[in-house]
């Protein structure tokens, strides 16, 4: 277990972050490859490691790494009393790789120096559910949960995540009644620089422009009239665009105002696509080097793709998961029920 917890230091991450390449891709078919598979998993927390690393952490306190070198994986279980615990979120530095369960109580793990993970926060309360969690630096970042008292349930490190400290309400804007996030995929935070958003199950976005010491809140014209309904994913490709995806699981077919964008840093957002495919999807991402044009949405219910900002979409797949990461700007790695897979992307 001690080689596993070096390899998660992996330094830096990629991801769905813009760089100077500009262009629309057209992707038109993509293969599904399963790398990972295992029945009683489900997994929605993936993380891409700069040493091409891919990281997981699942339900059944189960969590690995996978060297695409090797093909090989390394996976271990993590432990707590008689609790089963449930692993939404992942997220690392450049020297600790973090999960953080879900339910009560909410346990946060980091690498220990002795080989085993070691918890480094703890909430109980019986409302107490974290959703998605991220780093600003190597010092300094957040995770973000449901409601248990008048806001949102916001803890940040800025010690490396040796410690974590819940924001008081006082500095948050107020919150709406059960207002949280779904802890679908691990993508309810955005970072771009100093800058954070967050979308609730309220289809509200918080935004930060100084990593979390000070707030405000924006509507959006997502559909969110039932408990099922708001955002599930946020991503930024830069400080002024970004996307949002969700709809209803209960009812993923349909397909009216679940997908939104902003043009000026979340101010503002407009409902694109409008009574068109994809329904509810659990995940959004960029593609890399695609200067804001070029977009994947995933679900249960497929892969779809846009290359007009989300204007339009095409669907390119029926395989069904609840998280994806880019690797570069034609292939991902994608996780959801009993599986994680590698998708290329083609035209």
């Amino acid at each position: 277990m001690k080689y596993l917890m070096i390899v998660f230091l992996a330094i830096g991450t990629v991801s769905c972050k813009q760089d100077n390449q500009t262009g629309v891709r057209s992707y038109a078919f993509v293969t599904v490859e399963d790398i990972y598979v295992d029945s009683v998993l489900s997994i929605r927390a993936i993380e891409i490691l700069n040493d091409k690393s891919l990281a997981f952490a699942a339900n059944n306190g189960v969590f690995g790494l996978f060297n695409p070198t090797s093909e090989k994986w390394m996976a271990s279980e993590q432990k707590h009393d008689s609790l089963s615990l449930q692993f939404r979120s992942v997220a690392h530095t450049s020297t600790d790789f973090f999960m953080l369960s879900v339910g009560n109580p909410a346990l946060l793990y980091k690498t220990g120096d002795e080989g085993v993970m070691e918890l480094v926060y703890k909430e109980v309360h019986e409302k107490v559910f974290y959703d998605s969690m991220a780093f600003w630096n190597d010092n300094e970042g957040i995770a973000i949960g449901d409601t248990t008292t008048e806001c949102l349930s916001i803890i940040v490190t800025r010690d490396g995540g040796q410690s974590w400290s819940k924001l008081s309400c006082d500095i948050l804007p107020k919150g709406m009644a059960n207002e949280g996030a779904f802890a679908a995929s691990n993508t309810n935070i955005a970072i771009v620089g100093d800058k954070t958003w967050i979308g609730t199950t309220a289809g509200r976005v918080y935004f930060s422009p100084d990593k979390g010491k000070s707030w405000k809140v924006f509507d959006t014209p997502i559909v969110k009239e039932s408990d099922t309904e708001g955002i599930y994913s946020i991503v930024f490709y830069d400080d002024l665009n970004g996307f949002a995806i969700g709809g209803d699981y209960t009812d993923p077919n349909a397909n009216s105002a679940n997908k939104i964008r902003t043009k000026d840093g979340g101010k503002t957002w407009e409902v694109v696509s409008d009574n068109q495919e994809p329904g509810y999807r659990s995940c959004v991402q960029y593609v890399p080097g695609s200067n804001a044009n070029s977009l994947v949405a995933i679900g249960f219910k497929g892969i779809d793709f846009s290359n007009d900002k989300g204007t339009t979409w095409k669907h390119l797949s029926d395989e069904g998961f609840y998280t994806i990461r880019f690797f570069n700007d034609s292939t991902a790695y994608a996780a959801g029920s009993g599986r994680i897979s590698k998708l290329v992307f083609s035209e």
